[in-house]
C-alpha cells in the first residue's frame, strides 16, 4: 500500500481521478491494518490478552470507520469506472480535483458521523466484570454480547449503520455495474468492449475481496454457533486483513501503469 501511494505521489502521469481513488483505498487499508495490528500482535506474539474498555471502544470505532470508508471508496471507484466508460471525452471535466476532494470528505464524514453514536450507546450499558471477546480485536457485535443490561437500542442502531453504509453501498455498486455492463454492450467494437471491461477487473477483484469475507463472517456468526472458535477467529482475521493485503497486489499486477512504474523504480534502485 505504501508503494502504491509512493508511485502515485511521485509520478505526475498518474495524477488522475482513477489513481486518486486508488490512493484513498490504499490509505484506508493502511488505517484498517494499523488499527487492528497492535492488539493482534499483543495477543499472538506476547500472550497479552487484556484490553481496557476505553481502548476497546476506540479500536472498535476506528475499525468500523475504516470499514465503512473502504466500502464507500469502492463505490466511488465504481462511479469512476462508469464515467470513464460512459463519458470518456468528459471524464476529466466531470471528475475534477474539487469533485474528488468533495467525494473524499463526504466518504470520511459519513463514516465518522455514523459510527460516533455507537460508542456512546455502548458506554451507557453495563457489563460483566470479566468479559471474553471472540476476536483479537474489538467489534461492535462482539462487545454487545458481553452486556448484562438491555442492548436493543445499540443492536438496532448497529443494524441501521450497516444498512445505511455497506448495505446501501453494495446496492449502488450493483447498480453501477449494471449501468457499466449496459454501456459496454452498446459499444459496437468487440475489441473496445473487452478493453472497457478490462479496466474494471481490478476493481471487481477488490469488491469481491472486501464483501466475500464480510458475508462469510456474518453467515458464520448467524448460523455457525456450533463451529469451532478458531473458525470465527480465522474468518474475522480474513475479513480485516485480506483486503489490505490483496488490494495492492491486485492493482500492482492488473494495472499496467502501476506495474510498469514499480518495475521502473526497482530497476533504477538496482542500478
Amino acid at each position: 500500500n505504501i508503494t502504491i501511494l509512493f508511485i502515485i505521489r511521485t509520478e505526475s502521469s498518474l495524477h488522475q481521478p482513477m489513481y486518486y481513488f486508488l490512493s484513498m483505498l490504499a490509505l484506508t487499508d493502511l488505517g484498517l491494518s494499523t488499527t487492528t495490528l497492535p492488539t493482534m500482535f499483543s495477543v499472538f506474539w506476547f500472550q497479552a490478552r487484556e484490553i481496557s474498555f476505553n481502548a476497546c471502544l476506540i479500536q472498535m470505532y476506528f475499525i468500523h470507520v475504516f470499514s465503512i470508508i473502504e466500502s464507500a471508496v469502492l463505490l466511488a471507484m465504481a462511479f469512476d469506472r462508469f464515467v470513464a466508460i460512459r463519458e470518456p471525452l468528459r471524464y476529466a471535466a466531470i471528475l475534477t480535483n474539487s469533485v474528488i476532494v468533495g467525494i473524499g470528505l463526504a466518504i470520511a464524514g459519513r463514516a465518522l458521523v455514523l459510527v460516533f453514536p455507537a460508542s456512546f450507546l455502548l458506554k451507557r450499558l453495563q457489563y460483566r466484570v470479566i468479559n471474553i471477546l471472540s476476536y483479537p480485536f474489538c467489534l461492535h457485535q462482539d462487545l454487545i454480547k458481553t452486556t448484562v443490561s438491555s442492548r436493543w437500542v445499540s443492536s438496532i442502531y448497529g443494524l441501521m449503520v450497516v444498512i445505511f453504509s455497506m448495505g446501501l453501498d453494495s446496492l449502488l455498486l450493483l447498480l453501477s455495474y449494471i449501468l457499466i455492463l449496459g454501456t459496454v454492450l452498446s459499444i459496437a467494437s468487440k475489441a473496445e468492449r473487452i478493453k472497457a471491461l478490462n479496466t474494471c477487473i481490478s476493481h471487481i477483484c477488490a469488491v469481491l475481496t472486501f464483501y466475500t469475507p464480510m458475508i462469510g463472517l456474518s453467515m458464520i456468526r448467524r448460523y455457525g454457533q456450533n463451529a469451532s472458535p478458531i473458525v470465527h477467529v480465522i474468518m474475522a482475521n480474513v475479513y480485516l486483513l485480506v483486503p489490505p493485503l490483496m488490494n495492492p497486489i491486485v492493482y500492482s499486477v492488473k494495472t499496467k501503469q502501476i506495474r510498469d512504474r514499480i518495475l521502473r523504480k526497482l530497476k533504477k534502485h538496482k542500478v
